[in-house]
């Protein structure tokens, strides 16, 4: 598998402005600390992240939760070391 970094994309061929709001979905087991621990990582990369605004969604088993936090991304890099931040955390499932 590779993991190498995708190549610089100039802005002019981004397909986001900066900065814009981007919402981002997060999925881990429905315990207790989840959200907090996803409000804390959100709030890393966007100090003005309120964790009031956070989405929630329970499986229907209730087994699992996801979450849609919206940040202000400011860049790609903001936002692909966000990405990597969420899906390397122990909690979490699956981030899209």
């Amino acid at each position: 598998m590779n993991i190498n970094p995708p190549p610089d994309i100039p802005p002019e061929q981004s397909l986001i402005e900066y900065p814009s709001r981007f919402p981002i979905k997060v999925m881990g087991a429905h315990v207790e600390g989840f959200v907090e621990a996803i409000a804390i990582v959100a709030r890393q990369f966007d100090p003005g992240f309120d964790a009031a605004t956070i989405e929630q969604r329970p499986s229907k088993g209730g087994n699992y939760l996801g979450l849609t936090i919206t940040v202000t991304a400011t860049s790609r890099e903001q936002l692909d070391e966000l990405y990597r931040t969420l899906t390397t955390h122990p909690m979490v499932k699956v981030v899209l």
